[in-house]
């Protein structure tokens, strides 16, 4: 070991210095999962790519998507992204007050965003268009709803920290724990993104 690396490490050789911080191996851990998380969404879009014209004679996108509907729901869910980055900046300050109202704010828009979706599936499905009429409406429930359901676990998440903030204030436990929360909430924005653009935007009328 050279002598300017005895230095940084005040004379102790790097591998007596330790495991990384919680914070560290937490953030790691919490980005390895997203990753495996956006390679199985990876193959719900490139399955519906493929067999989205798969109708089996049955309608297709342009006859069943309500795209006005479709943008009020995006808003609805970009709009959380802004309140949890306010809600992660109120927490960083330590500020319980805020915190409570920007996740009150994140937990109602990510509701409505939910409510739009379960409107939309219950019409589809009404009118005959469900999971197993064709290949395209299977591609089409799988990628969508796996969205939705891991929208549905970060409300449950939101409301389990907005819970510990209550009952144990700000401790780093806690800390770490809302920042792989506001995380999971940004990657399930962005994924939205690639539903929108590819399964909304994408059809053809």
């Amino acid at each position: 070991m050279t002598e300017a690396t005895q230095d940084l490490a005040g004379g102790v050789s790097p591998s007596e210095l330790g495991p990384a911080s919680p914070r560290v191996v937490a953030g790691f851990g919490f980005w390895l999962f997203l990753l495996s998380d956006i390679v199985m969404f990876s193959a719900f879009f490139a399955a519906y790519t493929v067999l989205s014209g798969a109708t089996a004679g049955g309608a297709d996108g342009a006859q069943l998507f309500h795209r006005d509907r479709v943008l009020i729901e995006t808003g609805c869910l970009l709009t959380s992204s802004f309140t949890c980055g306010l809600l992660s900046l109120a927490f960083e300050r330590r500020d319980a007050v805020w915190t409570y109202l920007w996740g009150a704010a994140t937990f109602s828009l990510g509701v409505a965003f939910l409510s739009i979706e379960v409107i939309e599936f219950t019409g589809m499905i009404s009118q005959g268009a469900g999971p197993s009429r064709s290949a395209f409406l299977s591609a089409f429930f799988t990628l969508v709803g796996a969205h939705g359901a891991h929208v549905g676990l970060g409300l449950i998440w939101l409301v389990v920290m907005m819970a510990q903030v209550a009952t144990l204030g700000f401790p780093p436990m806690v800390m770490r724990r809302l920042l792989c929360c506001s995380l999971f909430w940004h990657a399930l924005d962005i994924v939205w993104i690639g539903v929108f653009t590819v399964v909304y935007l994408g059809v053809r009328r």
